[in-house]
Formats: C-alpha cells, sequence, structure tokens
C-alpha cells in the first residue's frame, strides 16, 4: 500500500495550528493513509497535547527519513523558532517569521524528493507581515518559493470544489485582471487536479462575472463575451468539458446537486463564500499549479480559542487525506 510522507506544517505557533495538528494525528487511522512529519515547534505540540489531552509522544527529529511514522507518535522536524512562554491568542512577530520558515523547510523538502507533498495549518497574515514578510498568504509564498509564476486557489468541502482565477485582489483589479488566457489557464489547472484525483472526464461549471452571467448584455460591459466565453471555448477545443459562463447565483447549488465536479469562480467571495457556507470546519484549500503538492485548512488562526483545546480538526483531516490522495507514488510503504 502507498502511504506518502506528508510535511505538516505548525502555521502559527499563537494559534489553533498546534492543536489541530495533533487532534488529527490522534486519530489512528491517519497512519494507515499517511506518513506524517510535522515540521515546526517540538516544545509547542508537547503544550497542545497537553491542552487537548490527546496523550501523544512528540519525537524530534533531523529528517523525514528518521522519523517512525507510527499512531501514538508525533514525529517533528523542530526549528527551535518558538520561546516557551508565548502566549496562545496574542498576535506575534515571532511566531509570524516562525510560520514562513516551516512552510520553507516543507517547500525544500518536498522539492528535494524527500516529502511527497505539504499540508499546512494555519498562519496569521498580521503576524507574517510584522515579522517582515510581505505576502498576501500561504498561496503566494509557495508560489514565490517554487518559483512559480501562476497558480490557482482550489477550495474543497463536501459536495462542491471551487477553483479561483483571482482570490486577494479588490474586486474591481479582479475584473481588471480576468482574461480569456487566465480564464483557459484555471479551467486546465482544475481539469488536471482532478484527474489526477482520479476523476476521468471532469465536469466543470465556469462562472461569470455579472449577475446572471451578463445576461446577453443587460448587465455589465460584456465582460463575459470578452473575457471569459474565449477562455471556456479554448479549453474545450482541447477536449475539456466547460461550459459557461453561467450565473453565480445557480450554478453552486447545481454543482452541489451533482451536475457539475468543478466550478471556476472569477473572483474571491464568488467562489469562497459558498464553500464556507457548506463546509468552514470540513473544508480544504488546494493549491493548483505548483511543483508539489499542496493542501491546507481553510480556517484562520482562531486566536480566540486558541489554548483552549477546543479547536476542530476535521479541516486537518480531510486535508491530509487529500494530500494522500493528491501526492505522486515516491515514497511507497
Amino acid at each position: 500500500m502507498n502511504r506518502p510522507v506528508i510535511a505538516i506544517t505548525m502555521g502559527d505557533a499563537a494559534g489553533i495550528g498546534p492543536e489541530v495538528v495533533v487532534k488529527a494525528l490522534a486519530h489512528s487511522e491517519t497512519y494507515d493513509l499517511l506518513r506524517p512529519v510535522v515540521v515546526g515547534d517540538a516544545g509547542r505540540l508537547r503544550r497542545a497535547v497537553e491542552l487537548t489531552g490527546t496523550g501523544l509522544d512528540v519525537r524530534e527529529v533531523d529528517s523525514p527519513a528518521d522519523a517512525a511514522y507510527t499512531a501514538g507518535t508525533v514525529d517533528c522536524i523542530d526549528l527551535g523558532l518558538i520561546p516557551a512562554d508565548l502566549e496562545f491568542g496574542k498576535l506575534s512577530e515571532v511566531a509570524g517569521d516562525a510560520a514562513f520558515r516551516y512552510i520553507e523547510r516543507a517547500v525544500a523538502l518536498a522539492t528535494a524528493g524527500d516529502v511527497d507533498a505539504i499540508c499546512t495549518a494555519p498562519l496569521n497574515k498580521e503576524a507574517l507581515h510584522a515579522a517582515g514578510h510581505r505576502y498576501p498568504g500561504h498561496t503566494e509564498i509557495l508560489a514565490a518559493l517554487t518559483g512559480t509564476p501562476e497558480v490557482s486557489m482550489m477550495l474543497s468541502a463536501p459536495k462542491l470544489r471551487v477553483v479561483h482565477c483571482t482570490t486577494h485582489i479588490g474586486l474591481v483589479d479582479a475584473v481588471e485582471r480576468i482574461e480569456p488566457g487566465l480564464v483557459e489557464r484555471t479551467i486546465r489547472r482544475g481539469h488536471e487536479t482532478l484527474v489526477r484525483s482520479g476523476i476521468d472526464a471532469p465536469r466543470i461549471a465556469v462562472c461569470g462575472i455579472n449577475p446572471h452571467a451578463g445576461e446577453n448584455g443587460l448587465f455589465g460591459n460584456g465582460e463575459e463575451e470578452t473575457k471569459v466565453a474565449p477562455g471556456i471555448a479554448a479549453a474545450r477545443a482541447d477536449g475539456i468539458d466547460a461550459r459557461g459562463p453561467l450565473p453565480a447565483d445557480t450554478v453552486f447549488f447545481r454543482a452541489v446537486r451533482g451536475d457539475f465536479d468543478l466550478v471556476v469562480a472569477m473572483y474571491h467571495d464568488q467562489g469562497h463564500c459558498p464553500v464556507k457556507v457548506l463546509g468552514l470546519d470540513a473544508g480544504v484549500n488546494i493549491t493548483v499549479g505548483l511543483p508539489v503538492v499542496r493542501t491546507s485548512v481553510d480556517h484562520g488562526t482562531a486566536f480566540d480559542i486558541a489554548g483552549t483545546g477546543d479547536a476542530d480538526e476535521r479541516s486537518m483531516l480531510e486535508a491530509l487525506r487529500q494530500a494522500a490522495e493528491l501526492a505522486p507514488e515516491r515514497h511507497a510503504a
């Protein structure tokens, strides 16, 4: 059986990242699917074990090759960046820098072939910026560290998958940035990811930009005809089952009903809102277009409950499962 090696980045140590990591690894069945190694801080993970009552043994290792990968033990590549007295739930420049360093190390491991995929716990953007790392989020960090000029964000929730043409930019800027080439490339990245996950002929719905997908020019300035439709036509010419532009106010319902395997959203909120309504606790963020597989929880650092032991690990469990499904079969075990 293939059990890929997954590097789990601990996220912001002041948030719920350490807690969701140890809670997810307390599920022994996780080890039936994959071999996890955490890139983070061993002391913080031990504190999370105490808070959650999971009773796990945190073991420091130098590399994935040294890990035991056995249920009941958390193997940790300890970067030693978090002071023992770091407060939970409080913005920290130190924690922001450490979260970046965990990602940096995980990417190095993945590009060297030492791990098969990366699964990330949440970081805090304000803490990241305070530490001097000026990125909008994980997606942009990963693109920069791997030298990838363009990637897409895919969100997955129960019964719904959405890939975005644009994400962390203002709405006016998003409309300006959308053009046929971007639409086509986004469709292709989504199609490739679903084929890799076992869906041979994905059915892909593509949203319009305006209400009712412009309704034949009634709304907007012809953006559907000039920006979206040509990208769909180019993908269809290559055999991809892409349909649209379709009205966003009905297409997500249709996808949940089973009409489509993937929806292409034009901008951040158009795609994020339906996914988070359906499954914030069990949603997964997948970065598509990278040379390495990366999945993530679809929630933030939750400073309001950090340090209480009450964090919900379901999104982390699902992110790990999908990382294992998408990982190439290099380290069979």
